[in-house]
């Protein structure tokens, strides 16, 4: 009966491709976590969490629809929108759940999707729910998209072009300026995923759309609290009406229990303190950008720019893989990126304001 699974494994492992879970021991230096602001452990997060669970419980009982409602949401969401520079947000159980429910639930058949070839793995998801017409072009291609645009204008309900801000496999920037001017141009919806980009990017961290001006109307905007701000949950900052609409239409939002009132303490307690560390983002940015360049006069080929997300491109995955054993043989945890995630084989180094200068150089000392 499930003799097609086993093929399936055993074709995964001869090529490289088997995922599997472990967990890491003896590790002394960890460069695989998204917790860039060093959140996850912070003192501050961990009372907030608790407090707020003495006060509404350890669970929120229901969907925000039936029981699980209460200001400890609405409150957030409030604040999430206005630091947004959106009317309305609203919170999901994870980033994952909000962009397979946003897409799933706005756009269908009669609708075109735009997507930057890089996207996360949960937009595609929730365009293959929608139904939508599919297209994408080449990452950062712009002189694409526009050709794409131009053979696509007045022929669908909607045309929606999407795109995360700060790519977390490779680690660069999507040009918002250029997206918004083309959103403008060619009559289109904008939906910017801002995972990664939110607590180390835009004005007081809030993502790198506060650094525009965007059409209100027109933008739509994804972040999480499980990177940056070491905690968990997702949200869309948008208009009322498309918050309106989700609450009406979306099933990862209408059907899931809503998230755990600690859940809502610690994001919220590290949505307030994102914006006290300007200092700490841009001094990772420099010792970001001063790792690139020494592995690059290492000889290694790095990807991204300005952003504590460093790949680290190989031939083939068996040299990815033992790059990767060499390192954790030497208490150095990174993470080893491989196909469908990513085109190329890859380390995956994270920075985090944590990290010292002692830290970096062991890490290339590893390298080299």
């Amino acid at each position: 009966m499930f003799a097609h699974y086993t093929n399936y494994l055993i074709k995964l492992q001869k090529a490289n491709l088997l995922r599997s879970l472990e967990v890491p021991k003896q590790v002394r230096l960890d460069f695989s976590s998204n917790d860039y602001l060093g959140l996850a452990n912070s003192p501050s997060l961990l009372e907030a969490g608790y407090e707020t669970a003495r006060l509404y419980g350890s669970g929120s009982t229901g969907s925000r629809l039936l029981s699980g409602n209460s200001n400890l949401f609405e409150d957030f969401e409030a604040q999430i929108a206005t630091d947004s520079r959106t009317e309305s947000a609203l919170l999901f159980n994870s980033g994952f759940d909000a962009n397979i429910g946003i897409f799933s639930s706005l756009f269908d058949k009669n609708d075109l999707m735009i997507f930057d070839k890089l996207n996360h793995a949960s937009m595609y998801r929730g365009a293959a729910l929608c139904g939508a017409k599919l297209l994408r072009y080449n990452h950062l291609d712009y002189i694409m998209l526009e050709h794409i645009l131009k053979n696509n204008a007045n022929k669908y309900k909607t045309i929606v072009l999407a795109s995360e801000t700060l790519f977390g496999m490779d680690g660069d920037l999507a040009d918002l300026k250029t997206l918004a001017h083309l959103s403008t141009t060619y009559n289109t919806m904008l939906y910017l995923d801002e995972a990664h980009a939110i607590g180390i990017q835009g004005q007081d961290g809030y993502g790198l759309a506060t650094g525009f001006e965007l059409d209100k109307n027109r933008t739509i905007l994804m972040g999480t609290f499980s990177k940056a701000l070491g905690s968990t949950g997702g949200y869309v900052a948008c208009n009322t009406l498309i918050k309106n609409i989700l609450i009406n239409r979306c099933p990862s939002f209408i059907y899931s229990t809503a998230l755990a009132p600690f859940c809502i303490g610690a994001s919220a307690c590290a949505w307030e303190i994102v914006k006290t560390k300007t200092k700490e983002r841009m001094g990772l940015i420099e010792t970001s950008n001063g790792l690139r360049n020494a592995l690059n006069a290492l000889g290694y080929n790095t990807l991204g720019n300005n952003t504590p997300i460093i790949p680290v491109q190989f031939n083939s995955c068996d040299e990815m893989t033992r790059k990767k054993e060499n390192l954790y043989k030497n208490g150095i945890l990174v993470s080893g990126l491989r196909r469908p995630t990513v085109p190329s084989p890859r380390l995956r180094i994270a920075l985090n304001i944590k990290h010292i200068e002692s830290d970096i150089t062991e890490l290339l000392k590893a390298l080299s």
